[in-house]
């Protein structure tokens, strides 16, 4: 899909209130696209409207909880009195659970699948089957993630739900390609977005060392979700079908691929000596995450 030029162009964006739909949002408008955008942070929905808007974007928001079908779909319909269907569409909202699988309730489970998996099932359900039928092509942005093809243990549910991202993409790029739609898996990787921030830390990454460090670690990183944007750009125009974001992600990528033996033991080396580190800093002052 050509997306060099946007205009007349309508761009779904979910979880655009900040970081990378913020981010890949504002990039469609300043190619000219009309935005449908959609996220719980109402306070950062208004914010990014705005930017869209100041860039000539026509803009529709709407507060949305990706995990409720009913409010996805009435999103969908708000987005569908304007237009026969969509162009693009960018299923980004998501949320993360740091902790192994022990440490993870069922609760957390439904959560972070209810959003991170059936978001992008709604999303696809509600936006897609008018893009089949307008037969007109267009492209899917699924963004999983890096732990969408190499897990670790502490990142048991959020690397499950990515790797079902993946296998979701690529069963619907199959599917798809016949009515001329792409369907492409964005994988980032170490990113300085709110997500680190906002996650939910479990068992040993529960203290507010461990959350500290996390951070710390994206931000001195210093990859942003302005790069990350301009990088899936670059993957739609490419029609590929996973598009790792980062060197970090390329390396992981291409290792998981050709040394999966490799991979298994630095994951290994890593966790324990983080789970050791965030040990030692709970036996100094213990404290349990409220999140």
């Amino acid at each position: 899909m050509d997306i060099s030029n946007l205009r007349g162009k309508r761009v779904v964006v979910t979880g655009a209130a900040s970081g990378i739909g913020r981010a890949t949002a504002l990039e469609f408008a300043r190619r000219g696209a009309d935005l449908a955008i959609c996220d719980l942070n109402e306070a950062g929905l208004s914010e990014t409207t705005k930017e869209l808007e100041a860039l000539g974007s026509h803009v529709i928001a709407r507060r949305t909880d990706v995990s409720d079908r009913a409010e996805v779909n009435a999103f969908a319909e708000d987005v569908h009195r304007e237009v026969e269907a969509v162009d693009i569409l960018m299923n980004n909202a998501g949320v993360a659970i740091g902790g192994g699988f022990l440490d993870t309730s069922l609760d957390d489970f439904e959560w972070i699948f209810g959003i991170n998996v059936m978001g992008v099932v709604h999303g696809s359900h509600y936006f897609v089957p008018k893009m089949v039928a307008r037969n007109r092509g267009g492209h899917v942005i699924n963004v999983a993630s890096a732990a969408g093809y190499v897990a670790t243990e502490a990142l048991a549910a959020y690397a499950s739900t990515k790797f079902a991202v993946v296998g979701l993409s690529e069963a619907m790029r199959d599917e798809l390609r016949p009515a001329r739609i792409g369907v492409t898996a964005i994988c980032p990787g170490i990113i300085n977005t709110p997500i680190t921030k906002a996650a939910k830390l479990r068992g040993v990454n529960a203290h507010p060392a461990a959350r500290k460090r996390m951070v710390e670690i994206y931000e001195r990183r210093g990859y942003t979700a302005e790069r990350v944007a301009t990088n899936i750009l670059k993957a739609v125009q490419r029609n590929r079908s996973v598009a790792p974001i980062s060197p970090e992600a390329w390396g992981m990528y291409f290792m998981k691929r050709f040394t999966p033996g490799l991979v298994a033991w630095l994951n290994r080396q890593v966790s324990a000596r983080t789970r050791r580190e965030f040990e030692a800093l709970a036996a100094q002052s213990p404290s349990d995450d409220p999140s």
